[in-house]
This record gives C-alpha cells, structure tokens and sequence, in this order.
C-alpha cells in the first residue's frame, strides 16, 4: 500500500508498520506489524514536498518540476554527461522516457514529465510559487533571488535546498486544511538551539547567520503567511532550516541507469551480451571523465513515514526509488520478524565499510547523534581514529550503481 500524502496516525492502522514513542536514545521508531521476508517491500510513499537541487538544475538536469522523473532520454543524458553529441545508443526501446507526454506550465514555463504531475504540482503550492512571465535572469522577483541567494552559499556536492522551504510554505497556503498541513510538518525531529546552528554553519559556512538572515528576508518578502508566523521569526526560521537539513531524503533518477537496468533484461546471445556490457562500461568511463560523480538529477524530499525509521550500520532495510522519480520504497534486506524496529542507514554502502570512528563522526556531523547500533557497540573498544588504508580505499568506492 501505498502512502498517501496526507495520512494520519489514526490512518496507520492500514499499514503494516507501528509507531512507538519513547525509545530511550532515539525517541521515535518504526516497528513491523508483520514477517517480512527479504525484497519485500515494507511501504511505499511519496514526499510532502520535494525539490530538485539548484545547481543540479542550473547544469541541465532535466527533471519533472514536480515527481523529479527524467526529462531527457538516455541518449541525450548520455551525449550531455560525456560531452559527446554523436552518441547513439543502441536498443532505444530501453529507454523509458516519452517526451511526448511532457508538458510546460502555461504562466511560467516549468517542465513536467505529464498532466498529471502538472496539475499536483498546481493544486498543492505552483499555484503559489509560480513565476509567471518572470525572466530566470529577473533577479528582482524574490524567488528568483532566492535561488540564486542559495546558490551563492551552497555549492555542491549538494544536500539540501531552501526551495524546500519554500514549498512548505506555499503547501500550507493552498492547503484546505492548513491545520492539518502544519501538524504534519511538525512531526519531524526537532533539534536544539546549538545544534540547529551547527547544520546551518554545515550547510551554509562561517557566515551562517547574516545568510540565515538574507534567506529569510526573501522569503518573507514573497511568502510570508499569518498561518507560519513562527517560521517567519529568527529562531522559527532558524528551526525549520535545521528540519530540512537534518530531515531531507536524497532523491537521484536517472533515465540513462533505467536503459541500462533495461538492456541487461534483453535476450542476447553471449558475444553480444558481452559487446553490450564493454560498449557500457565504456559509456560510464567517459561520463566520469566528464562529469564525475554527477550522473543522477539530483534533490531531496520530506517523506513522513521514512524519517520515522531510525539508523544502523547493519540495517535490516534499504530506501529505493523504483519507479525513477520521488516515489520511495522501503525495502527489506534481511528477514524481518513481527516486532522487530525497521531500521534504514543514513550512511552509504560505502560509509558503512569503514571504521566506527569514521561512522560515527560522519552521523554527528550530519545527523547530530551517536550510534548505538549492535555493530557499534561490538567495536566501542576500536582505536579512535581512522586507518590509512581506509583513507586510501576512499576511491575504490565508487561503483556505476545509483
């Protein structure tokens, strides 16, 4: 099943999951109804808001203004990532992509993959946060002044965006039970007034607070709403700033990683299987010459029932994204019994390999806590420090996996 938007925890009695309160360290978890047994999925769900990041836009990652879907066909991502326009990939019934579905905002001229997704986007908070015939380069309009604010203070790799922030607000102003809207907000981790100054300088640097101050001038100056008076104040603002930093789901999609999961399910004899998969490894080489790391379109979302699932190093569950857009997954990676906590990493694969000094300095800097996860306890007499080797291997980490 599917979780809407909008549930409620009177609404959790349809869902295979519990809540529970008070956990001693960890306040909040999430705890199987039910066996699951592994590759099951426990839950799926789509965000409160989401945001494609800013300068993963500004560099042309195309994506749907509102599910983040791909926009570009596999082809056309890959001659873009690899700076190479005489790519032509073969097997394009691969891809999935259907431009002729796409379709613009008539005011503002936002891009999204479908009608459907065009009016969502309407209906919870465009209607709000459309531009109209605004120029992109119109810096005097404040949202985009906005972008371009943040733009200036977060450079990537990115992990969050204050277009998140933005979307909250406007979500609330079209809400018909804005009431309603706001508890659902509320329901994400608080932090304390040192820590929520600890993500901002994260995110923001050593000037954190006069940005905090420019960020939230502009938006007051385009959003502002009696309903969210308190997000409007210096520390409300501060507090819902922390929220999206500490809260916000990556969310990558990428049509190019969809027709290469789609080739490997075609019938080829074994020399053209074999051409097939050298032709790919060779694609994936030249788009790291070029673009690196960034392959995916790139943002992050606010999913109410995911932030309720608490960290391990071992976790017993995995995020996904199966359908290539903002819609997530949480599936089982090992057999789960009734009772037991879901828990989901906030670390990498990558992250997790490497020593309970380098984890747990990861999740305090990101995360603000201390794991106390099986697999850390079992090290707590581990020296505190990181390896050499480990150092090393940092590189040997990246794979051609999403």
């Amino acid at each position: 099943m599917t979780v809407d938007v909008y549930w409620t925890m009177a609404e959790m009695s349809d869902f295979d999951v519990e809540v529970r309160d008070g956990l001693p360290h960890k306040g909040r978890g999430l705890f199987a109804k039910r066996c699951f047994q592994v590759g099951e999925v426990i839950l799926t769900e789509q965000p409160l808001v989401s945001s494609q990041f800013l300068w993963n836009a500004l560099y042309k990652y195309s994506a749907c203004d509102h599910c983040m879907k791909p926009l570009e066909t596999a082809e056309e991502a890959c001659r873009r990532l690899s700076s190479n326009s005489m790519i032509e990939l073969p097997h394009p019934e691969c891809c999935e992509v259907h431009k002729e579905e796409h379709i613009r905002c008539n005011k503002c001229q936002v891009w999204y993959c479908s009608e459907s997704c065009r009016q969502l986007a309407l209906d919870h908070y465009h209607a709000t946060l459309c531009t109209g015939a605004a120029s992109q380069e119109d810096l005097e309009h404040p949202l985009f002044r906005l972008e371009e604010a943040w733009r200036n203070m977060h450079y990537p790799p990115e992990t969050c965006s204050i277009m998140l922030v933005a979307r909250m607000i406007a979500t609330i102003k079209q809400s018909k039970d804005r009431d309603k809207t706001k508890e659902l907000f509320s329901r994400f981790c608080k932090a304390t007034i040192n820590e929520e100054e600890s993500i901002a300088h994260k995110l923001l640097g050593e000037q954190f607070q006069s940005q905090l101050e420019l960020l939230r001038s502009i938006l007051m100056e385009t959003l502002h709403d009696a309903d969210v008076q308190q997000w409007f104040t210096p520390e409300g603002f501060r507090s819902l700033f922390a929220l999206i930093g500490t809260n916000g789901q990556g969310i990558g999609t990428s049509s190019f990683s969809v027709w290469v999961k789609n080739c490997e399910s075609l019938s080829l004899d074994e020399s053209s299987r074999q051409q097939l998969n050298d032709y790919i490894d060779k694609l994936y080489d030249d788009m790291d010459k070029v673009s690196g790391d960034f392959l995916n379109c790139e943002g992050s979302g606010l999913y109410a029932m995911q932030s309720l699932c608490n960290h391990s190093c071992v976790p017993n569950a995995e995020v996904t994204f199966p359908n290539n857009n903002f819609v997530l997954s949480i599936k089982a990676v090992v057999d789960i019994k009734q009772g037991d906590e879901i828990f989901i990493s906030y670390l990498d694969e990558c992250d997790r390999d490497r020593s309970r000094y380098s984890r747990q300095k990861l999740l305090r800097e990101n995360y603000l806590f201390s794991c106390s996860c099986e697999k850390c306890i079992s090290q707590a007499d581990d020296p505190d420090m990181t390896s050499e080797e480990e150092d090393e291997s940092d590189g040997d980490c990246m794979d051609h996996s999403d």
